[in-house]
């Protein structure tokens, strides 16, 4: 009788193993990325990255270029990525439908014209440095935001800004103008096509310094609470012994990536979890309708 329920406790144990080792078996994995500037700069940019990650995990690393925020929500959600680069509201909103979805790294971010030094950065209004020095003198103007699932540049400010001003975006401005990224946004700026944009804070410093522009070029007329930044997440579906690999690839031997974290306007890379974005989560939960 032992030895009966012995063989079938190894039956049972390797029925339930199978799926697992196959998870942990896969021909490739795929990295999806929030769209945050030109297309072939982040191909040029993710190499090194893709490299650590393929050898890392033993197979080859796929990077899945996204035309929206909500495109990798989706990706991260269904399946049809492993790994991803989310904005933190992108994140809660992809946690929302997929619980198991694990934030695990974000980037350290160095001191700029309008970001200090750490992992959180803010979402900012920002006008040309001949615009107003006053809010109110944007009522009725148009205002340039980048795409409508990004943290600072669309779902922070509809949700802080108009406790400033009374009303919604919609109705303080005489048009929101989706720019697709921050960098987009902060060009419609300068070229006077729009009066305004909301951008992160992070971007700008990173923009201005690009185009070799002082912090003076732009003017800030308003600032969102301390956001925590973007988080690299798993999918709920990824093996735990890959998660163990790419995990450490990412926050071991910072030398390895130095590059790649460079190219990222970026310092370093460090853990992250749940906790960091439960603040976030908090205020877009009241901010749903009951």
């Amino acid at each position: 009788m032992r030895v009966v329920k012995a063989v079938a406790g190894l039956l049972l144990a390797s029925l339930l193993a199978g799926p697992a080792l196959a998870d942990c078996t896969p021909r490739s994995l795929r990295l999806a990325v929030i769209p945050i500037k030109a297309a072939q700069d982040m191909v040029r940019e993710h190499q090194p990255l893709l490299r650590r990650l393929s050898e890392a995990a033993g197979v080859p690393v796929e990077l899945v270029l996204a035309a929206s925020y909500e495109s990798v929500v989706d990706a991260i959600v269904s399946g049809g990525a492993d790994i991803a680069r989310l904005g933190p509201a992108s994140y809660v909103m992809a946690q929302r439908r997929a619980p198991g979805i694990e934030p695990f790294a974000t980037f350290t971010l160095s001191a700029g014209p309008f970001t200090p030094a750490g992992s959180h950065y803010q979402a900012l209004l920002l006008t040309r440095a001949d615009g107003p020095d006053d809010v109110e003198r944007l009522r009725g103007k148009r205002v340039a935001l980048s795409d409508p699932a990004s943290t600072s540049g669309s779902l922070v400010p509809n949700m802080e800004f108009p406790r400033q001003v009374g009303v919604p975006l919609a109705r303080f401005f005489a048009a929101l103008v989706y720019a697709g990224n921050h960098d987009n946004a902060l060009q419609a700026l300068l070229d006077g096509r729009v009066d305004a944009a909301f951008v992160a804070s992070e971007r700008a410093d990173a923009f201005l310094a690009r185009q070799g522009l002082a912090g003076t070029a732009l003017k800030v007329l308003w600032r969102s609470q301390p956001i925590y930044y973007d988080p690299y997440v798993f999918s709920a579906g990824l093996c735990p012994a890959l998660k163990a690999r790419i995990r450490k690839a990412m926050l071991e031997e910072p030398q390895a990536l130095a590059g790649f974290v460079a190219s990222q306007d970026a310092s370093g890379l460090v853990p992250v979890s749940k906790a960091e974005y439960a603040p976030l989560q908090q205020m877009m939960d009241a901010a749903v309708p009951r």
